[in-house]
């Protein structure tokens, strides 16, 4: 292992290039959680009523098995199983030219979006930290929340079996310390929460309507939890400018109807990854600009 860690610091090209090929191929795993996973929770809510409402009837149609790896990977329209040569991240879609290679079918350019953008983000904060365990950590992070965003944005959903494991690392890796004490992490995760939910119930006493879920409470005590608190007003304000600025240019460029609620998870997500590279910088650029430092 130290041989290994040698290596990689004396030529971290091979450290970066790694952890792009790794996000390009965790970014297709990723694909199938973010449609998946939220069809197993909706099972699972089904079969968890059924039980509640009729505890004696005993289920009279058992569905078919369902997780994320089975069934295997299928046209939508005809059924072809995708092979293994079909799903190599990006090569695939560019050498069926988008298309199912039974029916021709357009396959969604998502896939290869989320492909790619997981392969970046990767070979970016890899270059961030260096050949570091922050660098490890961070791509962890960097996975689960492309993945939150992916659902949030489709569901508006953020699970907890996501979040709520990833929000424990981040208190364990408080310990070492990696990105904060542990003292500031804990009052990170619960000023996180607690600040959320304060404004959840505000707002529903001043309107009658909800502003957001619990799953945005437990998302920004995960940041919490990393970062510390110092980082908490920082994530709020930068998501709520990105918020911001998408639902302008929906509105604007895509007639979105007003009425329609737009998740902030996915704007929460892509703050908190600014802050977790680039939050110290962020800060002394504010404190200078305001004459504080």
């Amino acid at each position: 292992m130290t041989s290994l860690i040698d290596f990689l610091h004396i030529h971290p090209g091979v450290f970066y290039t790694f952890s792009a090929l790794l996000g390009l191929a965790l970014g297709s795993f990723i694909n199938v959680v973010a449609h998946r996973l939220p069809v197993m929770m909706e099972r699972e809510w089904r079969e968890q009523c059924r039980e509640l409402l009729h505890p004696d009837t005993p289920a009279t149609d058992e569905p078919p098995r369902f997780n994320l790896s089975t069934p295997r990977s299928r046209c939508p329209k005809c059924g072809h199983r995708i092979g293994a040569l079909e799903n190599i991240p990006l090569l695939s879609y560019l050498f069926l030219r988008g298309r199912c290679s039974a029916c021709g079918e357009p396959i969604s350019i998502r896939y290869p979006l989320v492909e790619l953008t997981c392969g970046i983000l990767s070979f970016v904060v890899a270059w961030h930290f260096g050949v570091t365990w922050q660098a490890v950590a961070a791509l962890g992070l960097t996975w689960v929340l492309i993945t939150l965003t992916l659902i949030d944005f489709d569901h508006q959903l953020l699970p907890d079996q996501i979040v709520l494991p990833t929000l424990w690392v981040g208190l364990l890796l408080s310990l070492v310390p990696l990105y904060a004490d542990t003292t500031d992490a804990v009052v990170g995760a619960t000023a996180g929460y607690l600040s959320l939910w304060t404004l959840f119930q505000l707002f529903r006493l001043l309107t009658g309507k909800e502003g957001m879920g619990y799953g945005d409470f437990k998302l920004f005590a995960l940041f919490g939890a990393w970062l510390g608190w110092q980082s908490l007003f920082q994530i709020i304000l930068l998501s709520s400018l990105v918020g911001a600025l998408v639902g302008i240019c929906l509105i604007l460029f895509r007639g979105r109807d007003r009425t329609i609620p737009i998740p902030f998870g996915p704007y929460l997500a892509v703050a908190g990854w600014i802050s977790l590279l680039w939050g110290e910088q962020l800060n002394r650029l504010y404190l200078t600009w305001a004459g504080l430092a």
